[in-house]
């Protein structure tokens, strides 16, 4: 062994890092308000919450809130899905009904039923990428991404293997059918603002 290969292993063993580590370091931080924090794939992400963004989430929250009680439609709650180091603080998120917290307080990635995410420029790439497998292993069952800057909704449903089976794109002003989900509603897009 090297000596940097003994230092590396040392530095690992000593301190592991993990998702209750990094999480207890950044509330020591100074996270400037208005903006949302979450990790993917080990990486600390930070970004700015928009008006136009704002505007999206309230109008899903508006709409999911139609079907489900407000205390299992969360949003900006952190919640650990499958991969390395991912703590996510979704846009939207329904938790499956009866679902109880862990004995830490967190929900369970388990008993997510639907995500949302809503793009910002920064954090894009996460959101169709890292974000979207994550939430496909955990098999949640319904991913919706709102693109404000595309002015469209990319809607994953079947997941399978780490991936979704069927993605439908739907332009902003026309309804977003989810009623063949275990959602069964529609949703309106007329309102989204585009960025």
């Amino acid at each position: 062994m090297t000596v940097l290969e003994d230092r590396i292993a040392m530095a690992e063993s000593d301190n592991p890092i993990t998702l209750d580590s990094l999480f207890e370091r950044l509330e020591k931080m100074p996270v400037p308000e208005g903006y949302k924090v979450e990790i993917v794939e080990g990486t600390i992400s930070t970004s700015p919450q928009r008006d136009a963004h704002w505007e999206i989430i309230a109008a899903l929250y508006d709409q999911l809130r139609t079907r489900y009680p407000r205390q299992r439609v969360k949003s900006d709650v952190r919640i650990d899905y499958p991969g390395r180091l991912n703590g996510f603080a979704t846009d939207l998120t329904v938790i499956a009904e009866g679902a109880e917290k862990t004995a830490g307080g967190q929900w369970r990635h388990e008993d997510v039923e639907f995500a949302a995410e809503v793009i910002s420029k920064g954090t894009a790439t996460n959101d169709y990428g890292p974000k979207r497998t994550a939430y496909a292993t955990a098999e949640v069952a319904v991913y919706l991404i709102v693109d404000p800057y595309q002015g469209k909704c990319h809607l994953f449903t079947q997941p399978k293997d780490g991936d979704y089976t069927t993605e439908t794109i739907v332009e902003f002003g026309t309804d977003v059918d989810m009623t063949t989900t275990p959602l069964e509603l529609t949703l309106k897009t007329d309102e989204f603002p585009r960025d």
